[in-house]
Order: structure tokens, then sequence, then C-alpha cells
């Protein structure tokens, strides 16, 4: 048993990431989140957190119900790209073991809480979260407490099971209850910390839906949602925590797969194990519902001339979700922003598309000016295809701004400069939020931070698969927003992609796909 003042170990490392996607290097953790020591407890504590909210959640928690003492390490986010240089991350996981033997001198650890997303892979090995927990546990001990949370996207290994003793995944997609994640989980630390014993088991199918069928919000078309609903209403008794992660297919590695993980109390392993097999049954009884068709790309041009051109039609969202940065796309194909322009698209504005180079023009010109807009003049990647417009400049960002709705909402982020311009002619034309740091759009102010009124925008393109759906409801309601099938790194259509470490066969690219429930093993192997 702990002390009545327990010292626990805070550190993270996050990122979701695209096999298909460029290298992710230290320069992008720089760029979203690389903190140390004090200044993870300054953020949990302070306000405006550049972390993902589950850490201020579990320190506010924790603060609040007893007496502890924080022992915060190092904790790495970037945003979605490719696999992660494995130099950076092997010098990570030795700052990290340093970390724990140094805290360790000052006294045991009493637990240890992971900011995790599950869904990581690095130049050398396909599973990060795994190896880094793998270390975690071999450095503090069987009995020390365990406790991660991650995105409903993580791929779960055996590993990263095998090393926890609560596993938290979020409940909502898109993810506005992270802050609620992290309370969860102090409050689960609490409950090891008194004595309780757990168990987790994990149970997967041969199972990787595209990302447009994930979002969990109540409906025909929420497969996913009905049963992370189902799962919660059989938390009580042992059964501790429900967690069902569809994973992130385009990482086409072994891990990939729909998993149900679920943690019992009083190392009740037989009961963790049956309801993760009967989360799986269901699911799979009703895999066909994890298709949707996207609007074609014609079909989305047309939506957007009927609301230019008729002011008493609702205005519609594009959602760009194969170039979605959120997934590792690099946010700046240009084949809806071409066919808009093209077509003499009125009252679009398309944000956020990630073109430094572009941004530093548009700064260097300054408001009011005209020039030769090129498009990924500085940038080669496979679907980054240049496209050249007239504009104008029409305002001017740093781009550093805090979220107001949704995923983002009270958290800090920075675009970089940024620019908004407008392309074609003054009465019409098409506008474009250009930003020099990648990231998705999910938020009204990374907009309304260059002047756009979005009560006023009669087309909405954005360049995001999902979590702008809590940030924009407030003018888009689901039955505005389209889907626009185009080439990208994050395309839903998974036929186009080149899988070579993905399990085969798996549903939906086979239809064939076969699955039986595991029996029991005490072991949980």
């Amino acid at each position: 048993m702990p002390s009545h003042h327990p010292r626990i170990a805070i550190l993270g490392f996050a990122i979701e990431c695209n096999r298909f996607s460029p290298v992710t290097t230290a320069q992008h953790f720089a760029a979203k989140v690389d903190i140390r020591g004090e200044e993870i407890m300054r953020q949990a504590r302070g306000g405006a957190c550049s972390t993902t909210q589950d850490l201020p959640g579990f320190v506010e928690t924790m603060d609040g119900s007893g007496a502890w003492s924080a022992v915060p390490l190092r904790i790495a986010l970037a945003h979605p790209g490719g696999p992660v240089d494995q130099a950076f991350f092997d010098a990570f996981l030795a700052e990290i073991d340093a970390g724990l033997q140094e805290a360790g001198k000052a006294g045991a650890l009493d637990g240890v809480f992971v900011v995790g997303h599950g869904a990581a892979l690095a130049t050398g090995s396909d599973d990060p979260d795994g190896d880094l927990l793998e270390l975690i546990r071999r450095r503090v001990g069987p009995a020390v407490p365990v406790i991660g949370v991650f995105d409903l996207h993580a791929n779960v290994s055996r590993k990263m099971v095998d090393h926890l003793d609560v596993f938290v995944g979020y409940l909502e997609n898109p993810h506005t209850d992270i802050r609620q994640r992290g309370i969860e989980a102090a409050r689960h630390m609490r409950e090891l910390l008194a004595g309780t014993k757990t168990a987790v088991a994990m149970v997967k199918l041969p199972l990787t839906p595209p990302s447009i069928t994930l979002l969990t919000a109540p409906g025909p078309d929420s497969p996913y949602g009905d049963m992370i609903r189902y799962g919660q209403t059989r938390v009580g008794g042992d059964i501790m925590n429900v967690s069902i992660m569809a994973g992130f297919i385009f990482s086409d590695c072994a891990k990939n797969g729909y998993s149900a993980i679920v943690t019992a109390r009083h190392g009740n392993r037989r009961a963790a194990h049956a309801l993760a097999s009967e989360l799986c049954e269901r699911t799979w009884a009703m895999r066909q519902r994890f298709k949707r068709a996207m609007t074609p790309l014609p079909a989305a041009v047309k939506l957007a001339l009927e609301a230019g051109a008729d002011a008493s039609r609702p205005a519609v969202l594009l959602a760009d979700v194969a170039d979605n940065p959120g997934g590792g796309g690099r946010g700046n194909t240009t084949y809806l922003l071409r066919a808009l322009v093209e077509a003499g698209a009125r009252g679009v504005v398309l944000g956020v598309f990630n073109d430094a180079a572009l941004a530093a023009q548009a700064h260097q010109r300054g408001a009011g000016a005209r020039f030769t807009a090129r498009f990924n003049s500085a940038e080669d990647n496979t679907f980054s295809l240049p496209f050249e417009a007239e504009a104008k400049v029409v305002a001017l960002s740093d781009g550093a701004i805090i979220g107001r709705r949704g995923v983002m909402k009270g958290g800090a982020s920075r675009m970089g400069p940024s620019a908004l311009l407008h392309l074609g002619a003054d009465a019409g034309g098409v506008d474009v939020a250009v930003i020099s740091n990648r990231q998705q759009c999910l938020d009204p102010a990374q907009l309304e931070c260059l002047g756009v009124d979005l009560a006023t925008v009669r087309t909405l393109v954005l360049k995001s698969r999902g979590h702008f759906r809590a940030g924009f409801d407030e003018h888009f309601p689901p039955e505005r927003i389209f889907e626009v099938d185009c080439p990208g790194l994050t395309s839903p259509a998974l036929h186009t992609f080149d899988w070579k470490r993905l399990p085969r066969p798996t549903y939906p690219l086979d239809e064939a796909a076969a699955w039986v429930p595991p029996p029991f093993a005490e072991s949980g192997a």
C-alpha cells in the first residue's frame, strides 16, 4: 500500500501515424508539444493547455481528491504524420527511463499516468506505444499502478494492455470528452492506490472501418457510437472500464483492427474477457453498417454553386476528408479548390490550407496586395499538386489562437503566419485560409482570427475528417455536411492504398473476412 501522500509520475507520448506520410521528426514535436518537468504542471493547472485535455482533468481531480505529489517527466505530442524518427523516439525512451530511475531515488513511485494516443509508429518499430509501456513497467515493477488514456483510433497491441492496470479510451468522436477521461483516470488511480487490483482483457476483430464511419453521435450512421454506448451500460461491479478502439487503418501495421478492451476489478480476467468477446460479437454481426458512400467531386461543386447562387438555400459544408491533417494528410491538396475556382463558385471559404511559403509571401506583400498565388510551390508530395490563381491578401494573422468550441475548446494552438487570400472577382470567388504549421481545421477560431464571419459563408470547405463537427455545429448541422470523394493520404476509399503490413483478410476491404471468438486464457495471451 502506498503512503497517504502518493508520488505519481506523469509522462506522455502521443501521435497518430500514417504509414504513407513523411517521417515525423523532433521539429514536428517541438512545433506542437514537447515539455518537461514543472512546465507540465504549469500547463496542467494554468488554464490554456497545449497538451490534450486529459492532463488537466487528471491533475485537477487528483488535487481535489487528496494529498499527492506529481513527478512530471516529459510529454511529447505531434500533429498526425508519418512514422516517428527512431533516433528521436529512442532518445525519448532513454529520457523517460532516466527520469523514472531518478524519481525512484527520491522515494518509491506509487503510480504512473500516461498521456497517450495509441496509433504511433517509428521508423524502427511498429509499436512505440507498447515499447514505452513495457519500459515503464520494467522500471516501476508489477505492483505500481500504470494508467493510460488513449484515442479512439488507437491500434492496440497485446504488449500495450499487458503493461497497463487500467486502459482508458475516449468515448466520443469528435473527441469532446478527453478531459472527462483524464478525470476518470484519476478516479481509477485513487481506487488502485487504495488497494484494488485489476485485470485487462482485449479481443480484436479483423475489422478496419473507414474513418468517416466512426462518428459516435446517435443516429442510423453511427454503428460505432451504438457499440460504445452499449459498452458503457455494462460498466459497474467488477467492470471498471470498457474501451472500444476502432483503430487507425493508415498506420498499415500488424496492430490494426477493431479492439474491445475491458478492465475488471478484483483481477477478474474471466469477466473482462467475456465482455470483450461479447462486444466484438455484437460488432461483427453488424459489420455491414461500417460502410458509407461519399459525395462525388462534381456533385460537391454543384452543391457549392447552388448555395452561392441562391441566398435562400441553406449554406453547406464540404469536408475534404481525404486530406485530413488530423490523420496524416498534408492539408494542401488542390482538387476541390481548383474545381470550385474553375466552376466560378461564390461565397466559398476553404480552410485551413497548409502552405508556409505562400503564407510568407502574403505577409511580405501585406494586406490589400494582389499577386499570383502559387499553391504548393515548395511541396512535392504525391497528392500536393501545384495550382496558380490571381489572389488578393484580405487579412493577416500570427495564427496564435485559443479554441472556443468542440475538441479545441480552451486549448492553445499555433498555426504560424497565416493569411486569408481571395481568389477570383471581388464580388464572388473563393477565400482560402493559408497557414504555416500543418493542422486540421476543427475550430471556428482558426478562421475567425482572419476575419471570417461564418454566418455569411455560403459554402465552407474544411480539411478535416470529423472533429470539425463539434466546432462548426452552430452553423452546419449534420444534414448540411457532405464528405467529398477526392484523392489524398487519408481517403476513406481504402482500396486505393497499397497496403503492406495490414492483417488480411479484413473487413470491409475483404468481404469474405471471417472471425471466431477466441477462447478464454487465464494469462490474457
